[in-house]
């Protein structure tokens, strides 16, 4: 049994692949969270939908599709997605909250860490977190449909042991279902590599602005934090309650039905084992056995990388070995644009990621530096040298 789940509800979920909030069935995902707040389980709504609600209200208005636009939608939407849900599970005498996120208030750790304790004030007092974006002011989020990553990292601030991404498809396949009738769903994945990221693909709906890669994303940082995830269709009936319980909620003595047969694929992404389910249809990602710690699970969620290390085969193996910090003399080539303390992919030499990490210096600084030992880089930067790693141990994530 799950202690406590995230759920993350996309716009095609809640609106049922219209152009309105479907408000019947919002009352129906409302009754699951019910269902399993009767059952001990602590639950965290992750929602999408105010740029459609904002939408709905505003129907009698052309509204051209601009960035200011969909902020103006979000302003107006945001305040009546949350009344329907403040009204809907006040039906079951659940309390709700309302916490607005963006990206900013997670990349800091100081922020990160006020918002972790935000969260865990609210379900210490019984009250049922509802998160959105803040997309009246976070553009970047408004583009990139960032509510799937958001969610992985509000299951990492609340501690879950579950995050539920419901979407409009009913998990991962091997093909775009939607242009390869051969397409099979994969009930399980262990490993997250770049045949999967391959697989994934965008938006099926075009309501929302999230797609399976940016699910992707956000369970293999999930999982990575000690977290499983599971990836099924939200139209399913009962599909909060058979993703939990992986099984169709059943009157006590009835027949239980086999489980759906393992699908066989190439490579790291066949599952490795039946998928653990009698009804259950989706995509299930075990969480990984030695998580991340606190910190490193931060990193990974909250920091995109703006740079890449490209490094020589000595620094692979030295960073492979778990024990040694990245430094300038190993680094060979260096890409992008970033500053101290941004977040950077270190790859080697045919560009596979070996890990990611916190930058002690800025790409400027970093260029002038790289394949240099600690004196010459000394004397390269002068007052500017700081540090005589790159990235620090502690700051790396091993991929």
């Amino acid at each position: 049994m799950y202690r406590r789940i995230v759920v993350k509800l996309g716009t095609s979920v809640l609106t049922q692949g219209t152009q309105r909030l479907d408000r019947a069935h919002m009352v129906e995902l409302v009754r699951q969270c019910a269902q399993l707040r009767r059952r001990g389980v602590e639950v965290v709504l992750c929602s999408s939908g105010a740029i459609a609600a904002g939408r709905e209200r505003l129907a009698d208005q052309e509204i051209p599709d601009t960035v200011r636009h969909k902020q103006m939608l979000a302003a107006v939407g945001q305040s009546r997605l949350m009344l329907y849900w403040e009204r809907l599970f006040d039906l079951y005498e659940l309390r709700v909250g309302q916490v607005l996120l963006t990206g900013a208030d997670v990349a800091d750790r100081s922020r990160y860490l006020n918002a972790r304790s935000a969260l865990r004030t609210l379900l210490d007092h019984g009250i049922i977190p509802v998160i959105n974006e803040n997309d009246a002011v976070a553009t970047n989020e408004i583009k990139v449909g960032d509510n799937d990553n958001l969610s992985a990292l509000v299951a990492i601030l609340a501690e879950a042991d579950l995050l539920l991404l419901l979407t409009d498809q009913p998990g991962l396949y091997t093909a775009d279902p939607r242009t390869d009738p051969g397409a099979r769903l994969i009930p399980q994945v262990r490993q997250i590599d770049e045949t999967l990221r391959r697989i994934a693909g965008g938006s099926v709906s075009g309501l929302g602005v999230g797609g399976m890669a940016t699910k992707l994303q956000a369970a293999d940082s999930a999982r990575r934090s000690g977290i499983d995830v599971v990836i099924t269709s939200g139209h399913t009936p009962d599909a909060i309650l058979q993703s939990v319980f992986r099984e169709a909620p059943q009157e006590p003595g009835a027949p239980q039905e086999p489980g759906p047969a393992e699908t066989s694929l190439p490579n790291s992404a066949a599952p490795a084992d039946p998928a653990p389910t009698n009804h259950f249809l989706g995509t299930y990602f075990p969480a990984i056995d030695t998580p991340l710690e606190s910190r490193k699970q931060w990193i990974f969620a909250s920091q995109k990388p703006r740079g890449v290390l490209e490094v020589d085969q000595g620094a692979v193996r030295a960073l492979q070995d778990g024990t040694s910090s990245l430094l300038p003399a190993g680094i060979t080539q260096v890409s992008g644009d970033f500053d101290s303390g941004d977040a950077v992919r270190i790859v080697d030499g045919d560009g596979a990621e070996i890990a990611r990490g916190i930058s002690r210096y800025d790409s400027h600084d970093m260029h002038r530096i790289r394949g240099l030992r600690t004196e010459s880089a000394r004397e390269r930067l002068g007052d500017a040298f700081h540090t005589p790693v790159a990235v620090n141990r502690r700051d790396m994530i091993l991929m």
